[in-house]
């Protein structure tokens, strides 16, 4: 049901393209990375950019049952699907189940219940509306946490821009009975690393409170700065993942009754996803690689319970942990890959891809700010996809140019990317078979891999081949 109404919903236009979250194939990297790009891509004419995070007030349970109906209505969407969605959204009720429970029916008395993968889909089709094309800015959303991203020549019209954009967007919402949680919004004024002018404290006020702007803001999990470096996101990773790992020890400790096997699925299952978590879009410089390899020797050391002065490079083998710059590395490329090969209707960081990448379809960005670039021949040169050496680093390009130059190693003797469809089109929708000895048409109209996909690729992908 769920990936059946997401697929039709985009065919419909009723989720807007930047929207992320609780939808197949996009994750909250996908998100960041468009935000970053255009962030990039806005500072090339020297533009001043900055950034307001919003947050909506318990959103679940503000969804109204009947506007979301006749919005499904209108669209022409077939009705039993609609009669579906109303029958989950009314007359639900929960039951407690544990020791000495009463086994009580509740009814439920919210209008959207969460727990379920329904959920948050409908309430990405409720707030659709609230997006809104920004003129040089950006508005990208996760669900409930919505940024909203301006260019103009000073931080002051930024500001007087966004003050305009948040009534609009509180005059919408107010129709659709959502608002958003002020004391939780966050302003943060974008800077290159060569600006040398002062920062600029000019505060925002909105609905009577004024804040004033962020050095480190996060957003769903990674951490910003003014100059997008990736210091600070790394040490608070590194700081969660201590913490963890001292919480792990303490319950875990010799003769506690941990089996010598969940030794070794903990750092792999807990530890490194939250040590790593952001390396697909953030890479880590020297001084955070320290600081994550000498958490990672204390986790094998644990692992194996061995002698202080065993050798690193046996605990690795030992603990059957990987190096963390490999993993890193492993992890991003599967992100580049994923980015490369999506589709860009779907997914609003692959619709951002340089026009040179070989890709199946030439469908780009509409709200992407690539063209104000041209003509920036004495500050940037646009990165060329099949530049096998980039000049100037990767790290000086947009973040999309950056992602998809890193997947030239999989192109081997393929003369397009693989289109991976992860949820099947609505009914009646033209889905192009791709002929070619690397790609096959599996059921229910899914595009997928096969086994005979160049060795380029499968070595591009293996965790502990070096690029």
């Amino acid at each position: 049901m769920t990936v059946r109404l997401s697929a039709i919903a985009r065919s419909k236009g009723l989720l807007h393209p930047n929207q992320c979250g609780s939808l197949p194939g996009l994750s909250s990297s996908d998100a960041c990375l468009t935000l970053s790009h255009e962030i990039r891509t806005l500072q090339r004419p020297k533009l001043k950019v900055s950034t307001l995070l919003l947050d909506i007030k318990p959103g679940f349970d503000n969804v109204n049952t009947s506007i979301l109906r006749a919005r499904l209505l209108a669209s022409q969407v077939l009705s039993y699907m609609v009669d579906s969605v109303s029958s989950f959204l009314s007359g639900g009720t929960c039951t407690l189940v544990f020791q000495g429970s009463p086994n009580v029916h509740a009814l439920v008395s919210v209008d959207t219940p969460q727990g379920s993968r329904l959920s948050p889909l409908l309430f990405l089709l409720y707030v659709a509306p609230l997006h809104m094309s920004v003129p040089k800015g950006l508005m990208v959303s996760y669900v409930d946490d919505f940024s909203v991203t301006v260019a103009s020549p000073s931080y002051r019209r930024n500001i007087r821009r966004l003050q305009g954009l948040f009534s609009t967007i509180t005059t919408r919402g107010q129709g659709l009975g959502v608002s958003f949680s002020v004391p939780k919004t966050e302003l943060i004024n974008r800077r290159t690393p060569r600006q040398r002018t002062p920062p600029s404290t000019a505060p925002i006020e909105l609905e009577g409170q004024f804040f004033h702007p962020s050095y480190v803001v996060g957003w769903l999990g990674y951490w910003f700065t003014p100059a997008l470096t990736t210091t600070h996101h790394f040490r608070h990773r590194l700081s969660c993942a201590q913490a963890v790992f001292s919480f792990v020890k303490r319950l875990s400790s010799p003769g506690a009754g941990v089996r010598p096997f969940l030794c070794y699925r903990i750092p792999n299952g807990l530890l490194l996803p939250i040590l790593t978590y952001g390396v697909d879009l953030f890479t880590p410089n020297s001084s955070a690689l320290r600081g994550m390899n000498s958490l990672l020797h204390r986790v094998q050391r644990w692992t194996i319970n061995n002698f202080f002065s065993t050798p690193t490079n046996i605990q690795s083998r030992e603990a059957s942990l990987p190096r963390i710059i490999s993993y890193c590395r492993y992890r991003r490329r599967l992100a580049n890959v994923r980015i490369a090969c999506a589709h860009p209707d779907g997914n609003p960081a692959a619709a951002r891809v340089a026009p040179s990448v070989p890709s199946l379809y030439g469908f780009k960005a509409q709200g992407s700010f690539r063209h104000l670039t041209k003509g920036l021949s004495s500050v940037y040169l646009p990165l060329s996809w099949g530049t096998k050496v980039a000049s100037p680093p990767l790290r000086k390009h947009h973040s999309v140019d950056a992602v998809a130059h890193l997947t030239l190693a999989v192109q081997g003797g393929l003369t397009r990317l693989p289109l991976v469809r992860l949820s099947p089109p609505p009914p009646g929708c033209y889905n192009p078979f791709i002929s070619g000895s690397y790609l096959q048409q599996a059921p229910n109209s899914f595009l997928t891999i096969t086994s005979s996909l160049p060795d380029s690729l499968l070595r591009y992908l293996s965790p502990l081949t070096p690029i």
